[in-house]
């Protein structure tokens, strides 16, 4: 008679979470999330039963490869105010934003420019466009200065020097409404790294590796995973949460 495998419960159930983020999490990741559903389990055992499993990840072999927007000075650059002091403990306090390109099929491109909150990670808006405009920055600008506007201190939004970021119309949106602006020495890619990993990391977790499609399907992915990213991908250094349960978390902790 067969003997039946005592850790199968568990094994399914790493299974499971390694399949629902489409193989996004290693080990540390799936730890916490064991956790989450009340199961506390040593991460040496995570990593072991991962290995006997093959669950490991292959999008992490490639490296995110920059789109620059800098054409010189074109207009107004402001002075850095963040100084690579990413971590706050203030929600909305400090934003940051930055724009990313993709090849598409027929070699068409897309772009994508988000708004992060810099106090857990959330993508507060972004835009998606065939072409990196100015409208495609304005138009989230003033999606996440509606969500920000109550803040308890002045919002900060930290750049590079990116030609949609010099631009007058862009300036003005942020003196109207009171937001302090915030620019990286140029070429200084550690004064913007949150956006830069944020970039890293989706292109690593749905572009890299798959097929290219129409603009259309690729702006249809990056919806969705913001989406995932924002509501349900876990981070260690938020407590193994994702950023919205982490903002909710600590919204309550201070009601």
């Amino acid at each position: 008679m067969k003997k039946e495998n005592p850790k199968q419960e568990l094994e399914d159930r790493i299974q499971s979470i390694f399949d629902e983020n489409d193989g996004n999490y290693g080990y540390r990741r799936v730890k916490l999330e064991l956790k989450n559903q009340g199961k506390i389990v040593n991460h040496k055992a995570v990593q072991r039963i991962m290995g006997k499993l093959g669950l490991r990840g292959n999008k992490f072999s490639r490296k995110s490869r920059k789109y620059s927007s800098y054409k010189g000075n074109v207009g107004k650059v402001a002075k850095n105010r963040i100084h690579r002091r990413f971590q706050t403990s203030v929600c909305h306090q400090k934003l940051t934003t930055d724009i990313t390109e993709f090849k598409c099929l027929n070699g068409e491109k897309l772009y994508l420019s988000p708004i992060m909150d810099l106090y857990n990670g959330e993508i507060l808006s972004y835009g998606l466009g065939t072409s990196p405009t100015l409208d495609l920055a304005i138009k989230p600008l003033k999606e996440a200065i509606e969500v920000v506007r109550n803040s308890q201190f002045r919002t900060t939004i930290h750049s590079d020097q990116g030609w949609q970021y010099q631009h007058k119309k862009w300036v003005k949106t942020l003196k109207e409404n009171k937001v302090f602006q915030s620019m990286s020495r140029k070429g200084n890619c550690l004064d913007y790294s949150p956006m830069e990993n944020f970039f890293g990391l989706l292109k690593q977790e749905m572009y890299y590796g798959e097929a290219k499609c129409t603009v259309e399907e690729l702006s249809e992915r990056i919806n969705r995973y913001i989406d995932y990213y924002n509501n349900k991908r876990i981070k260690q250094k938020l407590a193994g949460m994702s950023p919205v349960q982490y903002r909710i978390h600590t919204s309550q902790l201070v009601a």
